[in-house]
């Protein structure tokens, strides 16, 4: 099966702000310990969202108004922190299909990729700008353009990066390198059958 060729994400956004947000802030560790990922977006920035008595604290993942936001909206060197794979995980399995930071942590934004997440990059400046849009305009639904390379949200354009390399395995749809390995099946077969110490 093909990979999705993803071009573009568009959705309603939500802002986390700060910077340096970790991935044991994102993902806190005890809640690492599943077999596979399934349940992890409820755990989702876990320990910011809620106190120790599981009662919910003022934080914008708990603001009914961003409620099924599937952009997040982030500071510098977001996903810091420890390797874990967990961590984008929780964000793709809480709904998020993109995430506009300043910057990213390598690992992280590496482990997003393969997911299909596109983590984009824009100034300051202009993620200032774009949070105040979505602060005061929760309902608006922005776009990510990864052909042009721009965000589009309501009347207003703002440049965007990402790495090349992520770009095209995006916009390709060569973005999981298993799910690639999976699409060779039949030509692994095709020459394994061909090869004499494979013949039983």
């Amino acid at each position: 099966m093909a990979l999705q060729k993803i071009t573009n994400v568009t959705g309603r956004c939500v802002t986390v702000p700060g910077d340096d947000v970790d991935t044991d802030r994102i993902i806190p560790a005890r809640y690492m310990k599943c077999v596979t990922f399934d349940g992890l977006g409820e755990f989702l920035f876990y320990d910011v969202r809620f106190d120790e008595n599981k009662q919910p604290r003022q934080h914008p993942l708990n603001d009914p108004r961003f409620q099924g936001a599937s952009i997040l909206l982030g500071g510098n060197n977001f996903g810091c922190g420890s390797s874990r794979e967990h961590a984008p995980q929780a964000i793709a399995r809480y709904g998020f299909k993109a995430i506009v930071a300043e910057g990213f942590a390598e690992i992280f934004f590496g482990n997003c990729t393969t997911l299909g997440i596109p983590c984009v990059c824009a100034s300051k400046s202009d993620l200032q700008a774009i949070a105040g849009i979505v602060s005061s305009r929760p309902e608006q639904e922005m776009t990510i353009d990864l052909v042009n390379l721009k965000i589009e949200i309501g009347t207003q354009t703002f440049p965007c990066t990402i790495r090349t390399s992520a770009r095209e395995g995006l916009t390709r749809g060569m973005w999981d390198s298993i799910g690639e390995l999976l699409e060779g099946n039949d030509a692994v077969d095709r020459v394994a059958s061909g090869l004499p110490y494979m013949q039983r």
